[in-house]
């Protein structure tokens, strides 16, 4: 009975299997839904305690920066008093002593002069008033004990020429009113009426105070906050030890953090927000804001053990019931894939056999309508049709090589058309190259010898490859039949340009420089077609005549000039794959960089300068390919 349940099973399409799979992934979608909420949650929980944590930062920082404030509008408005009564200097303890009472979160003020200043005062003059308790005392604060002028809290703000905040200390006076706990001031410069500083008036809040106000409310219970300073030392922490010792960089020196680092110069910054990481041990979110115009910032430092107490415990009761399930849903799944991929393993064998080069091999046909079948006959026809192409691509690979094979011969024949053995003639140093950029080239070169001259030209052919070497094979060989005629270089470029023009359908052009060196005088006549100026003794050749390229335009009249005499100077003619070769970076090697080769190649030979720019051009490309034909002629007649 069980043998036609099992075939009926299997002659089932492939569809109706994957239905009867989807009821097993019910359980699948209830556990993404689950895990849909259970997302919610954890960002609904985190953005609660952003929100509580921000506001109680928010709210600690609103009433540590209200007394800020009330303490540099209190010093601006003593400043105001100060200066109006300034030939009253007894008056200076009243107003340190007013600013006190009227202020009773302040638990000092120092109303302090330039030595000097008060000439029957002596060397010191300073009001200094101080809460202890109830009670404010008033004393002349200064001596040869303390010398005020040169405390923090009198020298900043006359080198800065701005009010700032201190950083905490411990303002210490053996003989003298001093504190018993450490201090922050705002400090003023006092200026006269001509803006010259003439002291500083500073006000004082205990650390204890803004410490406790910082640290009073906590948004959890294992939470705290901590405070820094302009360098980051730390002036609240629940670590006592850490108090004034350490800076937030502390810790990583020995064990580098960049997230306590980024944090701690965030801090600095003056910037607020919130930062996830490992602090002091412990996973936590740390919330940070500045405090005011001060340079300090403070943080509430909250445990994520306290955040996600609750969302911890509810993860790991679902984690385990998820694992459970996927395991169950796991042993199943894999004996019902294990049953069905059976038939698709046997096709994988058999294509595999295929891929190794046996295209005769007959895949199992096993009778299937379903998908599965569908399949395996597909690959029979895939297998039919890789046959054939690749006998057609053994076909196009013959063809490939033949032309392969044609345009090599080719290359031979086109360099077999640039002379290769150069004029025997006294005191010319003559050498030439072309290097083209594919297998046939564009570029030209080419000179014949009469009777104390010597014709020579270089020509760069518009485009590449087959084309550009047909034209350059007519403009080479017009140039030989032209030259050996004796006709003057522009009559040269006349005629070349008239037959280059005639039926030229493919608007293709050639630029060229024609030259005639007279070898007994040194006279150079030159006729230059659009290239690029050769270099002469170290500098581009002064062209004047703007010609056109050839082929473009029939009738054109080309010009002439002449240089009287060139003996002792090298000259060289390029094309543009030399100055227009490119590096990786698409910079070009350049005109300023051949001058300068140039101008030091006096020594050299002709050879040597063709074979040393060539190395430079390839040291500069940096394994890029050329994108340009590049000829090189040098010619020196001594």
């Amino acid at each position: 009975m069980s043998t036609p349940h099992i075939s009926d099973y299997i002659k089932q399409s492939l569809s109706r299997k994957l239905s009867l799979w989807i009821v097993s992934f019910a359980a699948l979608i209830f556990l993404i839904s689950l895990g849909f909420m259970f997302s919610q949650s954890l960002r609904t929980v985190r953005q609660e305690a952003v929100n509580r944590a921000t506001q109680v930062l928010d709210n600690t920082t609103l009433r540590v920066n209200s007394i800020l404030q009330m303490v540099e509008i209190a010093t601006e408005n003593t400043e105001w008093v100060i200066k109006k009564h300034i030939d009253a200097p007894d008056s200076m303890f009243i107003y340190s002593k007013q600013i006190l009472l009227n202020n009773p979160d302040l638990n000092g003020c120092s109303i302090a002069f330039e030595p000097y200043y008060f000439r029957d005062k002596g060397l010191y003059f300073s009001a200094f008033s101080l809460r202890e308790g109830d009670e404010i005392s008033t004393t002349q604060e200064g001596n040869d004990h303390y010398e005020y002028f040169y405390m923090d809290w009198y020298l900043m703000p006359k080198l800065l020429d701005r009010p700032i905040w201190t950083e905490p200390f411990f303002d210490y006076n053996p003989d003298d009113v001093t504190y018993n706990a450490m201090i922050a001031s705002y400090c003023k410069p006092i200026k006269d009426e001509f803006g010259i500083f003439i002291g500083t008036i500073s006000v004082d809040i205990s650390l204890d105070w803004l410490s406790n106000t910082i640290s009073a409310v906590k948004p959890y219970p294992n939470s705290y906050s901590i405070m820094i300073g302009e360098g980051g030392t730390y002036f609240v922490h629940p670590d006592k030890e850490k108090l004034f010792y350490q800076t937030i960089f502390t810790e990583t020196l020995e064990t580098p953090n960049p997230e306590i680092s980024e944090l701690g110069h965030a801090m600095l910054r003056g910037e607020e927000g919130m930062r996830q990481l490992v602090f002091d041990g412990a996973d936590s979110y740390v919330f940070f804001k500045p405090l005011g115009n001060t340079g300090w910032s403070v943080a509430i430092v909250c445990p994520e053990s306290d955040i996600f107490s609750g969302y911890t415990r509810l993860r790991r009761i679902v984690t385990a019931i998820v694992l459970f399930g996927l395991l169950l849903m796991l042993f199943v799944f894999v004996r019902i894939i294990r049953r069905e991929m059976e038939p698709l393993k046997k096709l994988a064998d058999q294509t595999g056999t295929i891929a190794e080069g046996h295209f005769d091999q007959t895949l199992p046909d096993d009778g299937r309508t379903d998908e599965i079948g569908q399949l395996s006959q597909s690959f029979g026809n895939m297998q039919q049709s890789l046959v054939t192409y690749i006998e057609e691509l053994k076909q196009t690979t013959a063809m490939t090589a033949s032309l392969e094979n044609e345009l090599k011969v080719a290359s031979n024949i086109q360099m077999s058309m640039l002379p290769s053995v150069y004029p025997d003639i006294k005191g010319l140093d003559l050498h030439a190259s072309m290097t083209p950029a594919k297998e046939v080239g564009g570029d030209l070169y080419g000179f014949v010898e009469a009777e104390n001259q010597l014709y020579f030209c270089i020509g760069d052919v518009s485009g590449k490859g087959v084309p550009a070497s047909l034209f350059m094979a007519q403009s080479a060989q017009l140039f030989r039949v032209l030259a050996a005629q004796g006709r003057k270089p522009e009559d040269i470029a006349t005629y070349m340009n008239n037959e280059l023009s005639e039926n030229n359908d493919t608007s293709m052009f050639v630029t060229m420089f024609i030259a005639l060196l007279h070898t007994d005088t040194g006279r150079l006549e030159y006729c230059n077609c659009g290239h690029n100026a050769p270099v002469l003794d170290g500098k581009f050749l002064d062209i004047k005549h703007a010609n056109l390229p050839l082929g473009l335009f029939k009738g054109f009249e080309f010009q002439g000039e002449s240089i009287e005499d060139v003996r002792g100077k090298m000259m060289l003619l390029y094309t543009d794959g030399l100055n227009e070769a490119e590096n990786p970076a698409k910079e070009l090697f350049g005109d300023d960089r051949i001058l300068a080769f140039m101008a030091k190649a006096d020594g050299m030979t002709s050879a040597e300068v063709l074979d040393t720019l060539k190395a430079d051009v390839e040291q500069h490309r940096a394994g890029e390919d050329p994108n340009d034909d590049m000829t090189l002629l040098c010619i020196k007649l001594s």
